[in-house]
Protein backbone atom coordinates (compact mmCIF):
# COMPACT_ATOMS: atom_id res chain seq x y z
CA UNK A 1 0.00 0.00 0.00
CA UNK A 2 1.44 3.34 -1.08
CA UNK A 3 1.49 6.02 1.61
CA UNK A 4 1.13 8.86 -0.85
CA UNK A 5 -1.79 10.14 -2.88
CA UNK A 6 -2.23 11.75 -6.29
CA UNK A 7 -4.92 14.30 -7.03
CA UNK A 8 -5.68 16.37 -10.08
CA UNK A 9 -7.57 19.43 -11.17
CA UNK A 10 -9.54 19.76 -14.39
CA UNK A 11 -6.82 20.99 -16.74
CA UNK A 12 -5.30 17.62 -17.71
CA UNK A 13 -7.11 14.67 -16.09
CA UNK A 14 -6.10 12.24 -18.86
CA UNK A 15 -2.40 12.64 -18.05
CA UNK A 16 -3.09 12.38 -14.31
CA UNK A 17 -4.93 9.10 -14.87
CA UNK A 18 -2.02 7.73 -16.90
CA UNK A 19 0.42 8.62 -14.12
CA UNK A 20 -1.81 7.02 -11.48
CA UNK A 21 -2.20 3.84 -13.54
CA UNK A 22 1.57 3.53 -13.95
CA UNK A 23 2.04 3.90 -10.20
CA UNK A 24 -0.80 1.50 -9.46
CA UNK A 25 -2.84 3.94 -7.38
CA UNK A 26 -6.30 5.46 -7.64
CA UNK A 27 -6.61 9.21 -8.06
CA UNK A 28 -7.71 10.87 -4.84
CA UNK A 29 -11.33 11.98 -5.21
CA UNK A 30 -11.82 15.72 -5.45
CA UNK A 31 -14.95 17.77 -5.99
CA UNK A 32 -14.43 20.85 -8.16
CA UNK A 33 -17.39 22.97 -9.14
CA UNK A 34 -18.19 26.45 -10.37
CA UNK A 35 -20.82 28.72 -8.89
CA UNK A 36 -23.15 30.41 -11.38
CA UNK A 37 -20.88 33.46 -11.54
CA UNK A 38 -17.83 31.29 -12.36
CA UNK A 39 -16.28 31.24 -8.88
CA UNK A 40 -14.43 27.96 -8.21
CA UNK A 41 -15.10 25.63 -5.26
CA UNK A 42 -12.84 22.68 -4.39
CA UNK A 43 -12.91 19.91 -1.81
CA UNK A 44 -10.89 16.76 -1.13
CA UNK A 45 -13.35 13.93 -0.61
CA UNK A 46 -10.57 11.66 0.74
CA UNK A 47 -8.72 12.11 4.00
CA UNK A 48 -5.29 13.65 3.25
CA UNK A 49 -4.14 14.24 6.84
CA UNK A 50 -0.46 13.31 7.18
CA UNK A 51 -0.27 12.27 3.51
CA UNK A 52 2.47 12.99 0.97
CA UNK A 53 0.23 14.53 -1.71
CA UNK A 54 1.03 15.17 -5.38
CA UNK A 55 -1.36 17.46 -7.29
CA UNK A 56 -1.10 17.20 -11.09
CA UNK A 57 -2.31 20.31 -12.87
CA UNK A 58 -1.11 22.13 -15.99
CA UNK A 59 -1.50 25.90 -15.73
CA UNK A 60 -2.20 27.04 -19.27
CA UNK A 61 -4.89 29.72 -19.79
CA UNK A 62 -7.56 30.35 -18.74
CA UNK A 63 -6.26 31.59 -15.40
CA UNK A 64 -8.84 29.36 -13.70
CA UNK A 65 -6.34 26.51 -14.11
CA UNK A 66 -3.75 28.31 -11.99
CA UNK A 67 -6.30 29.39 -9.38
CA UNK A 68 -7.73 25.88 -9.22
CA UNK A 69 -4.24 24.55 -8.41
CA UNK A 70 -3.73 27.21 -5.75
CA UNK A 71 -7.07 26.33 -4.15
CA UNK A 72 -6.26 22.62 -4.15
CA UNK A 73 -2.92 23.32 -2.46
CA UNK A 74 -4.61 25.59 0.09
CA UNK A 75 -7.32 23.02 0.81
CA UNK A 76 -4.72 20.29 1.31
CA UNK A 77 -2.65 22.40 3.70
CA UNK A 78 -5.76 23.27 5.73
CA UNK A 79 -6.54 19.54 5.87
CA UNK A 80 -3.17 18.91 7.58
CA UNK A 81 -1.42 17.28 4.64
CA UNK A 82 2.14 16.21 5.42
CA UNK A 83 3.66 17.59 2.20
CA UNK A 84 2.14 18.84 -1.03
CA UNK A 85 4.00 18.78 -4.34
CA UNK A 86 2.61 20.69 -7.30
CA UNK A 87 3.25 18.60 -10.43
CA UNK A 88 2.91 21.09 -13.30
CA UNK A 89 3.55 19.40 -16.66
CA UNK A 90 3.05 22.72 -18.45
CA UNK A 91 4.04 25.81 -16.45
CA UNK A 92 1.83 28.54 -17.89
CA UNK A 93 2.74 32.24 -18.07
CA UNK A 94 6.43 31.25 -18.27
CA UNK A 95 7.18 33.30 -21.39
CA UNK A 96 6.98 36.53 -19.40
CA UNK A 97 10.15 35.77 -17.46
CA UNK A 98 11.92 39.17 -17.55
CA UNK A 99 11.32 42.87 -18.11
CA UNK A 100 11.98 43.09 -21.83
CA UNK A 101 10.30 46.52 -21.92
CA UNK A 102 9.15 49.07 -19.35
CA UNK A 103 6.07 48.61 -17.17
CA UNK A 104 5.43 44.91 -17.80
CA UNK A 105 4.76 42.08 -15.38
CA UNK A 106 7.13 39.17 -14.78
CA UNK A 107 4.39 36.56 -14.60
CA UNK A 108 6.73 33.57 -14.29
CA UNK A 109 7.90 35.00 -10.95
CA UNK A 110 4.35 35.99 -9.96
CA UNK A 111 3.09 32.41 -10.42
CA UNK A 112 6.07 31.13 -8.39
CA UNK A 113 5.17 33.50 -5.56
CA UNK A 114 1.53 32.41 -5.66
CA UNK A 115 2.44 28.71 -5.48
CA UNK A 116 4.70 29.30 -2.49
CA UNK A 117 2.15 31.50 -0.73
CA UNK A 118 -0.58 28.89 -1.26
CA UNK A 119 1.58 26.39 0.59
CA UNK A 120 3.32 24.22 -2.01
CA UNK A 121 6.32 22.44 -0.50
CA UNK A 122 7.96 21.64 -3.83
CA UNK A 123 7.28 21.76 -7.58
CA UNK A 124 7.88 19.27 -10.37
CA UNK A 125 7.58 20.56 -13.92
CA UNK A 126 8.60 19.66 -17.48
CA UNK A 127 10.74 21.74 -19.83
CA UNK A 128 10.45 25.23 -18.41
CA UNK A 129 10.43 27.92 -21.06
CA UNK A 130 13.68 29.31 -19.61
CA UNK A 131 15.99 27.83 -17.01
CA UNK A 132 16.21 31.00 -14.91
CA UNK A 133 12.63 30.43 -13.74
CA UNK A 134 14.05 27.85 -11.33
CA UNK A 135 15.65 30.76 -9.49
CA UNK A 136 12.26 32.39 -8.94
CA UNK A 137 11.38 29.72 -6.36
CA UNK A 138 12.48 29.54 -2.72
CA UNK A 139 11.18 25.97 -2.50
CA UNK A 140 12.67 22.94 -4.31
CA UNK A 141 11.83 22.78 -8.01
CA UNK A 142 12.63 19.83 -10.27
CA UNK A 143 12.64 20.69 -13.97
CA UNK A 144 12.39 17.45 -15.95
CA UNK A 145 13.04 17.02 -19.66
CA UNK A 146 10.68 15.31 -22.10
CA UNK A 147 13.53 14.56 -24.50
CA UNK A 148 13.72 10.80 -23.77
CA UNK A 149 10.21 10.13 -25.10
CA UNK A 150 10.53 12.63 -27.96
CA UNK A 151 13.89 11.23 -29.06
CA UNK A 152 12.50 7.70 -29.10
CA UNK A 153 9.64 8.86 -31.34
CA UNK A 154 12.04 10.60 -33.72
CA UNK A 155 14.36 7.59 -33.95
CA UNK A 156 11.49 5.31 -34.96
CA UNK A 157 11.36 7.17 -38.28
CA UNK A 158 14.82 5.75 -39.16
CA UNK A 159 15.81 8.85 -41.13
CA UNK A 160 19.27 9.66 -42.40
CA UNK A 161 21.04 12.04 -42.84
CA UNK A 162 19.57 14.33 -40.20
CA UNK A 163 19.88 17.98 -39.19
CA UNK A 164 18.40 19.59 -36.09
CA UNK A 165 17.25 23.20 -36.32
CA UNK A 166 16.97 25.71 -33.49
CA UNK A 167 14.24 28.24 -34.33
CA UNK A 168 15.88 30.90 -32.15
CA UNK A 169 18.97 31.52 -30.03
CA UNK A 170 17.18 30.46 -26.86
CA UNK A 171 16.69 26.91 -28.12
CA UNK A 172 20.26 26.35 -29.38
CA UNK A 173 21.40 24.42 -26.30
CA UNK A 174 18.46 22.02 -26.50
CA UNK A 175 18.82 21.61 -30.27
CA UNK A 176 22.53 20.86 -29.89
CA UNK A 177 21.77 18.13 -27.34
CA UNK A 178 19.16 16.58 -29.66
CA UNK A 179 21.59 16.76 -32.58
CA UNK A 180 24.27 14.95 -30.57
CA UNK A 181 21.90 12.10 -29.78
CA UNK A 182 20.39 11.82 -33.25
CA UNK A 183 23.44 10.23 -34.88
CA UNK A 184 25.54 13.39 -34.41
CA UNK A 185 23.22 15.31 -36.72
CA UNK A 186 24.12 18.73 -38.09
CA UNK A 187 23.00 21.77 -36.10
CA UNK A 188 21.18 24.58 -37.92
CA UNK A 189 20.31 27.94 -36.37
CA UNK A 190 17.43 30.02 -37.72
CA UNK A 191 17.84 33.74 -37.09
CA UNK A 192 14.50 35.50 -36.80
CA UNK A 193 13.11 38.87 -35.79
CA UNK A 194 9.88 39.61 -33.90
CA UNK A 195 8.17 42.77 -35.17
CA UNK A 196 5.30 42.20 -32.69
CA UNK A 197 3.78 39.57 -30.36
CA UNK A 198 3.14 36.17 -32.00
CA UNK A 199 4.88 37.31 -35.20
CA UNK A 200 8.32 36.37 -36.43
CA UNK A 201 10.29 36.79 -39.65
CA UNK A 202 13.05 34.42 -40.71
CA UNK A 203 16.11 36.47 -41.58
CA UNK A 204 19.01 34.03 -41.96
CA UNK A 205 19.77 30.30 -41.74
CA UNK A 206 23.13 29.46 -40.20
CA UNK A 207 24.29 25.98 -41.20
CA UNK A 208 23.20 23.67 -43.99
CA UNK A 209 19.98 21.70 -44.22
CA UNK A 210 20.45 20.73 -47.87
CA UNK A 211 19.62 17.08 -48.64
CA UNK A 212 18.83 16.33 -45.00
CA UNK A 213 15.79 15.45 -42.94
CA UNK A 214 15.39 18.31 -40.50
CA UNK A 215 13.86 18.34 -37.02
CA UNK A 216 12.88 21.77 -35.68
CA UNK A 217 13.22 21.55 -31.88
CA UNK A 218 11.44 23.95 -29.53
CA UNK A 219 9.72 23.91 -26.14
CA UNK A 220 6.36 25.03 -27.54
CA UNK A 221 4.40 25.93 -30.66
CA UNK A 222 1.85 28.69 -30.13
CA UNK A 223 0.26 30.19 -33.24
CA UNK A 224 2.30 27.97 -35.57
CA UNK A 225 3.34 30.87 -37.82
CA UNK A 226 6.97 30.94 -36.70
CA UNK A 227 7.27 27.17 -36.94
CA UNK A 228 5.85 27.06 -40.46
CA UNK A 229 7.99 30.00 -41.62
CA UNK A 230 11.06 28.14 -40.36
CA UNK A 231 9.94 24.94 -42.11
CA UNK A 232 9.38 26.82 -45.38
CA UNK A 233 12.82 28.43 -45.16
CA UNK A 234 14.50 25.07 -44.52
CA UNK A 235 12.68 23.42 -47.41
CA UNK A 236 13.71 26.30 -49.69
CA UNK A 237 17.31 25.69 -48.65
CA UNK A 238 17.05 22.11 -49.88
CA UNK A 239 15.86 20.07 -46.89
CA UNK A 240 14.29 16.74 -47.87
CA UNK A 241 11.55 16.86 -45.24
CA UNK A 242 10.84 18.92 -42.13
CA UNK A 243 9.56 17.54 -38.82
CA UNK A 244 8.79 19.25 -35.54
CA UNK A 245 9.71 18.25 -31.99
CA UNK A 246 7.75 20.34 -29.50
CA UNK A 247 7.20 19.61 -25.81
CA UNK A 248 4.15 21.79 -25.12
CA UNK A 249 1.43 21.89 -27.82
CA UNK A 250 -0.03 25.33 -27.08
CA UNK A 251 -1.41 25.51 -30.65
CA UNK A 252 -3.64 28.52 -30.15
CA UNK A 253 -6.14 29.90 -32.66
CA UNK A 254 -5.97 28.10 -36.00
CA UNK A 255 -2.43 26.75 -35.44
CA UNK A 256 -3.47 23.15 -36.13
CA UNK A 257 -5.10 24.13 -39.42
CA UNK A 258 -1.90 25.99 -40.39
CA UNK A 259 0.20 22.89 -39.72
CA UNK A 260 -2.23 20.64 -41.59
CA UNK A 261 -2.17 22.97 -44.62
CA UNK A 262 1.61 23.47 -44.60
CA UNK A 263 3.18 21.31 -47.29
CA UNK A 264 6.60 21.96 -45.76
CA UNK A 265 5.71 20.14 -42.51
CA UNK A 266 5.61 16.33 -42.56
CA UNK A 267 4.84 15.62 -38.87
CA UNK A 268 5.08 17.24 -35.44
CA UNK A 269 5.84 15.29 -32.27
CA UNK A 270 4.39 16.77 -29.06
CA UNK A 271 3.75 15.58 -25.50
CA UNK A 272 0.58 15.38 -23.45
CA UNK A 273 1.78 18.07 -21.00
CA UNK A 274 -1.43 19.84 -22.00
CA UNK A 275 -4.39 18.53 -23.98
CA UNK A 276 -4.46 19.07 -27.73
CA UNK A 277 -7.23 21.43 -28.90
CA UNK A 278 -8.16 18.66 -31.32
CA UNK A 279 -6.56 15.64 -32.98
CA UNK A 280 -4.65 15.88 -36.25
CA UNK A 281 -2.97 13.29 -38.48
CA UNK A 282 0.09 15.52 -38.66
CA UNK A 283 0.49 15.77 -34.88
CA UNK A 284 1.68 12.73 -32.91
CA UNK A 285 1.33 12.82 -29.13
CA UNK A 286 3.81 10.97 -26.91
CA UNK A 287 3.18 10.74 -23.19
CA UNK A 288 5.33 12.04 -20.34
CA UNK A 289 3.34 9.97 -17.84
CA UNK A 290 6.19 7.51 -17.18
CA UNK A 291 8.61 10.38 -16.62
CA UNK A 292 6.30 12.06 -14.12
CA UNK A 293 5.50 8.77 -12.39
CA UNK A 294 9.20 8.06 -11.91
CA UNK A 295 9.78 11.56 -10.53
CA UNK A 296 6.84 11.20 -8.13
CA UNK A 297 7.91 7.85 -6.69
CA UNK A 298 11.53 8.98 -6.32
CA UNK A 299 10.45 12.21 -4.64
CA UNK A 300 8.21 10.31 -2.25
CA UNK A 301 11.03 7.88 -1.39
CA UNK A 302 13.50 10.78 -1.00
CA UNK A 303 15.67 9.32 -3.75
CA UNK A 304 17.70 11.34 -6.24
CA UNK A 305 16.00 12.30 -9.48
CA UNK A 306 19.02 14.05 -10.96
CA UNK A 307 19.18 11.50 -13.79
CA UNK A 308 15.79 12.79 -14.96
CA UNK A 309 17.32 16.24 -15.50
CA UNK A 310 19.50 14.88 -18.30
CA UNK A 311 18.29 15.42 -21.82
CA UNK A 312 18.29 11.67 -22.26
CA UNK A 313 18.33 8.97 -19.64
Amino acid sequence: MHDFKIATGRSNPELANRVANILGVELSTTSIQNFSDGEIWVKFEDNVRGIDLFIIQSTMPPADNIFELLMLIDAAKRASVKRVTAVIPYYGYARQDRKDQPRVSITARLVANLLERAGADRVITVDLHSSQIQGFFDIPLDNLYASPVLLRAARRLNLSPIAVAAPDVGSVKTARAYAKRLEDANLVLIDKRRPSHNEAEVMHIIGSAKDKYVFIVDDMIDTGTTFINCADALLNQGALDVYGICVHPVLSGNAIEKIENASSVRKVFVTDSKPLPRKSDKIQVVSVAELLAEAIIRTHDNRSISSLFEIER
